[in-house]
């Protein structure tokens, strides 16, 4: 028996040798070890090819607005903190539509495992350039070249004091689930920025050009994941050495870590008036 059955659901609609295929699959075996039943996660999406992983997973799924993932993510993991919560978004839906959300997500430090598929264009819309698109990256609709500078998401996050940062790539399946298990498993917002080629659109950033860039980042003997300060000089490197792994991490309290009273229950356990809820869902008809 297929130990990921679970968790299949359709087909997908992604293009032949899309680096998407490898996050399904590296997420499926991941949360299958990590015992996860289909019910105890809830996987929310913007809008991207991304962005549809909910769809073909046997789980909670939440398809939210184009760059909005991250607050019904939120809001859920806020009511029924017992729920493992992960959004899953683009390049573009998270660091372009969702930069805003992004931001103060990191600020609030709501316990979200946040996985993005970073391959640099925008695969859905017919490859425009995205906020990590390089410069002078040509497209239909830069002919000329990208002229404005790029995103550094890690950079960007452990700058902003996100707890776990983290860098993977679909090349590498066993060092991609080890960083999903470890993303998982911290108490707060946890990023993992994960370089995927997109087979249609990136003619630049091939599985070729990743992998005779990537490198790992070796924990423990010559770096330390503690050290902000060396997490950042990592977070810089781009070009010719591109670095994977935990590149920060802090343990800090998480947002409903703040809340008493959430310690023994979730605001979904909590009383509450039927009448009440049903005014403010009718003020939305």
């Amino acid at each position: 028996m297929d130990k990921k059955h679970k968790f299949e659901t359709i087909e997908t609609a992604w293009c032949p040798g899309c680096g998407n295929f490898a996050i399904l699959d590296a997420l499926k075996e991941t949360l299958t070890e990590l015992k996860v039943k289909p019910h105890e996660v809830l996987i929310v999406g913007g809008i991207g090819q991304a962005a549809k992983t909910p769809q073909y997973l046997n789980v909670n799924g939440y398809e939210s607005l184009h760059g909005r993932a991250l607050p019904p993510a939120a809001a859920a993991k806020i009511a029924n903190q017992k729920l493992k919560v992960i959004v899953n978004t683009g390049d573009g839906d998270s660091y372009g539509e969702g930069g805003n959300h992004f931001i103060h997500n990191i600020r609030r430090n709501v316990d979200i495992t946040h996985f993005v598929h970073d391959n640099q264009i925008y695969g859905l819309t017919k490859g425009q350039s995205s906020p990590t698109s390089d410069l002078g990256h040509i497209t239909d609709f830069t002919p000329e070249g990208v002229i404005d500078r790029p995103i550094n998401p890690v950079a960007t996050a452990i700058a902003l004091g996100a707890g776990f940062v983290a860098r993977a790539f679909t090349g590498d399946k066993e060092h991609l689930m080890e960083m999903m298990k470890e993303a998982l498993n911290h108490n707060g917002y946890a990023l993992v920025d994960i370089l995927q080629p997109c087979v249609s659109f990136n003619k630049v950033n091939t599985f070729a050009w990743y992998s005779k860039r990537v490198y790992k980042l070796t924990e423990g003997k010559k770096y330390d994941s503690t050290d902000k300060g060396a997490a950042f000089q990592k977070a810089l490197e781009w070009g010719d050495k591109i670095p994977l792994g935990i590149l920060y991490r802090e343990e800090k309290k998480s947002y409903t870590d703040h809340f008493d009273f959430l310690k023994t229950t979730t605001l979904l356990e909590l009383p509450h008036d039927k009448k009440v809820v049903r005014g403010f869902i009718e003020e939305f008809f």
